[in-house]
């Protein structure tokens, strides 16, 4: 990391030789400058007036240095659910986020609600955006103490909930509006996510690793919909991540805390500015033992960023990194954590991730009316993964006793090629290695133009954009004996010989290019049309490393141009129409497309069998709703939004798994719908700020079908086919009929968050959120047969006390009431597991073959943090 950091180091000394001395601009990749208040710029904050490029006058250097009298202070506002943040506030580092109150800022006039329509920038107000948006300030992803981005995301953006297929904190999913985004290889990724411009969906399976991001140096984040402009996998819309810089960043601070299960973490960041020039550092290091066995997690992350600006232009170059070992313990069945929820269902399950990423962006102003930005970007990503199973179907072979068996087949010695010998006294299981070396590149350039069109305001974007991933992905399996507690311990043998064991090598190459615009006109004071598009084009190439599966090679390419259109219609500054239709694509990962034969079906994740062509999956969406925001004199304001929205997506693709045990595909299944309605609301005065917001979500297949289900309790012995999508041709197991209208699984129709703020006095602050959510269908039980898993609800506790003007100390109580709920739940073979009952000692009810992620219990924590 020290290397990568000096590194980082002498290309900003570099690019600041060339950057020149007479630059200006607020940064757009990165660098977006915070909105002074009504979009929940911290009230804590001294914000000095930021303008528009347009009427951007030259900056005076703000000092660092703080007053030594403390002012009266006002809490933080947070974002509103649509109300995103606006262009560039300085973050002084004195009892910002939750420090002293200063009453004046209410008084204060708004800055412009300005929203980035594209990765790279081209803002417009909130007002113009015909599609729902929440942004998210700094102060708020500090506000409840949450060092974890999906945690702070999942309490204020309507209809996003956290999903856990992994059992660790660090390595859960964000759903949206049914929409996944996760770091788990094999889960359909719905959503396109940016970090400064970059995108940061992994080549191999689009996957987002959000361990990667220091919490402390992210500036604002925006989930937006309906915008095809962000490119491929913006499904249900987009996730844009900007960085603190130097500029926007005065001070320094340092938080350290200590709490349940081991925790224990230190973070640091410092911002300074010398006149044109600016830095910027933040850290993060957490080591966590976990609740459950086995489920410790270390992460170490930071971010640097160093910029120069002039009267025309801004540069930045900035430096990510992470190096992260996880302990992922997974489903387990509901009968063991009945036992005790700390317990674990094959163990090890570890993954070690390690990420670089160097990118380079900029903006300039050529003309009065047009200006240019781009950014460039190199990034490295190296995953290992490690997997304790059940063995299948192990034995004596028929025609030799003495050696070992997979049902039919001879298991071999992979490094000698001979037979493996049989232990009658052993009871067998795996461990499944996977890994994946990434090596990425890509650039994105982009002009605005904002002259007048026919004497209206007008604003129009065109960009293209260009990534580039080169993929060594291998697996293999080592042979293990199982041990009490259900975990595997390796023998030192990598298996061969059977289709399951053998190990794989593939090399994956990914093109992806873009060519986008995006016009918004004000056809009148009130009335805006905005109108934009996208043509995607997707090659992915794949060969086989080792030479013994020329089935895994193949080439598939994909292409379509996404339109969007939309209206917003200003009634008053507290009435604001949207409404919109866009249409979005996703190309298949090299992931689903090495594991889409039924006939040959994975042993999910680790073995890849075959190339088989899939369809790109095309969404269509349907958005309107209605928001405003209310102030008066007194300085109270009312943020609030409802919306409906209705997202068709054709040729989905899903897992389904095989009628062979443990083994699974991807297959273009049909059509699927997620459509529903939104609601939010917020508050803020002096002294309170508090916030609700509801979403339904009705996420159903409107395409029946046949999935095979070997593990369902409820599902028939029957012919699965394929015809409608579903199965093995001519291949007799546990099948059911899925209906149009069924419910996806893992998806909750419900979903309630609300919270607040209030500051007892000018120094000690309590807040509480609650988070709820419905049932979801398990998966494997997409025909709806069984009983779902229980809906839960959870109340989460933070309050801080300010010792001094630069000394606090803070308290955070999750699940406060220690209620028992679980996050993700799906089946397993009972028969295979009891077949292990003389070493585990726990024999299962063949009648519940139910495994559920079991989610945190009461939890506390306290710190202490240091302002500079």
């Amino acid at each position: 990391m020290k290397r990568h950091l000096l590194a980082s180091a002498a290309a900003g000394a570099l690019l600041a030789v060339f950057g020149g001395s007479g630059l200006v601009l607020a940064q757009d990749a990165g660098g977006t400058a915070q909105q002074a208040n009504p979009s929940g710029a911290s009230q804590g904050q001294s914000l000095p007036e930021v303008q528009v490029i347009q009427q951007q006058k030259k900056a005076k250097p703000k000092p660092v240095k703080q007053a030594k009298k403390k002012p009266k202070t006002t809490p933080p506002a947070v974002a509103a659910a649509p109300a995103p943040v606006a262009p560039a506030a300085v973050e002084e580092d004195t009892a910002a986020n939750g420090g002293p109150l200063n009453p004046e800022n209410f008084a204060q006039p708004p800055e412009p609600n300005l929203v980035k329509m594209s990765p790279i920038g081209s803002e417009i107000p909130v007002e113009k955006v015909p599609g729902s948006v929440t942004q998210m300030t700094s102060s708020d992803i500090k506000r409840d103490g949450s060092v974890i981005v999906q945690d702070a995301l999942q309490s204020r953006v309507p209809g996003l909930i956290i999903s856990d297929l992994q059992g660790n904190q660090f390595q859960t999913d964000i759903q949206y509006r049914g929409f996944e985004v996760s770091p788990v290889n094999g889960v359909a990724q719905g959503m396109a996510v940016y970090q400064n411009g970059v995108r940061i969906n992994e080549a191999f399976g689009d996957i987002v690793n959000w361990d990667f991001l220091p919490s402390n140096a992210i500036n604002n984040v925006t989930v937006m919909t309906g915008n095809p402009v962000f490119g491929l996998n913006a499904l249900g819309g987009s996730i844009s991540i900007d960085m603190k810089d130097g500029f926007n960043f005065h001070g320094a601070d340092i938080d350290t805390r200590f709490g349940s299960f081991g925790r224990a973490q230190v973070s640091a960041e410092a911002g300074l500015q010398s006149g044109n020039w600016a830095a910027y550092g933040a850290f993060e290091a957490i080591s966590d033992g976990g609740f459950r066995d086995f489920s410790e997690a270390e992460a170490r992350r930071g971010y640097l960023d160093l910029g120069v600006k002039g009267d025309n232009a801004e540069f930045h170059f900035n430096f990510s990194g992470a190096d992260n070992n996880v302990g992922v313990t997974a489903a387990a069945p509901e009968e063991l954590l009945d036992m005790g929820r700390n317990l674990t269902f094959t163990s090890p399950q570890t993954t070690e991730n390690i990420m670089q990423m160097y990118s380079v962006n900029g903006k300039v102003r050529a003309t009065e009316d047009i200006t240019l930005s781009g950014v460039a970007y190199y990034r490295h990503f190296k995953q290992s993964h490690i997997d304790g199973n059940l063995f299948d179907d192990p034995g004596p072979c028929d025609d030799d006793p003495a050696t070992l068996c997979s049902g039919d087949d001879t298991v071999r010695n992979a490094a000698t090629g001979g037979t493996v010998p049989f232990n009658p006294t052993a009871v067998y299981g795996s461990i499944d290695a996977t890994s994946q070396n990434a090596d990425s590149e890509g650039f994105t350039f982009q002009a605005v133009d904002k002259a007048r069109l026919f004497g209206h305001r007008n604003q129009f974007t065109v960009g293209v954009s260009y990534d580039h991933g080169r993929v060594t992905y291998t697996a293999d399996s080592e042979l293990g004996f199982m041990q009490p507690k259900f975990v595997v311990a390796g023998q030192g043998t990598i298996l061969s010989g059977t289709d399951d064991f053998s190990p794989r090598a593939l090399t994956a190459t990914n093109d992806y290019a873009g060519v986008y615009f995006s016009d918004t006109l004000d056809l009148t004071d009130q009335l805006a049309l905005t109108v934009g598009g996208r043509y995607n084009y997707a090659a992915i190439q794949l060969r086989d490393a080792m030479g013994n599966h020329p089935e895994l090679d193949g080439t598939n390419q994909y292409n379509r141009f996404n339109p969007s259109v939309g209206l917003t219609y200003a009634f008053s500054p507290g009435l604001n129409w949207y409404g919109g239709y866009s249409e979005a694509n996703r190309a298949p990962t090299p992931a689903e497309l090495e594991c889409a034969d039924p006939e040959n079906p994975c042993l999910i994740e680790s073995f890849l069998t075959a190339d088989p062509h899939l369809k790109q999956v095309v969404s269509h969406t349907w958005e309107t709703g209605l928001r405003g925001t209310i102030k008066n004199w007194t300085g109270e304001q009312w943020d609030w939004s409802a919306g409906l929205f209705r997202t068709l997506n054709t040729d989905d693709i899903l897992d389904a798994a095989s009628t062979d045990i443990g083994h699974g595909y991807f297959q273009n299944f049909g059509d699927t719908l997620r459509q529903g309605v939104e609601a939010s609301l917020s508050y803020r005065s002096q002294r309170l700020f508090a916030y609700a917001n509801y979403t339904y979500t009705n996420a159903t297949f409107n395409t029946a079908g046949i999935f095979p289900s070997p593990n369902h309790p409820g599902a028939a012995t029957a012919e699965c086919g394929d015809d409608d999508g579903g199965g093995d041709d001519d291949d007799d197991g546990k099948c059911y009929a899925v209906h149009r209208g069924d419910r996806l699984p893992g998806v909750p129709a419900h979903t309630f968050k609300a919270g607040f703020d209030y500051w007892m006095t000018s120094k000690w602050k309590i807040g509480a959120d609650v988070i709820a959510a419905s049932n979801q269908i398990l998966y494997g039980d997409e025909a709806n047969l069984d009983r779902p898993l229980p809906g839960y609800a959870k109340v989460n506790l933070h309050t801080s006390y300010d010792l001094t003007d630069h000394i606090q100390i803070y308290g955070l109580f999750e699940n406060l009431l220690d209620n028992q709920y679980s996050l993700y739940g799906t089946y397993f073979s009972v028969d295979d597991a009891n077949d292990l009952s003389d070493v585990t000692h726990v024999t299962f009810n063949e009648d519940n073959p139910r495994t559920v992620v079991p989610a945190i219990p009461f939890a506390a924590y306290g710190g202490i943090k240091v302002r500079f």
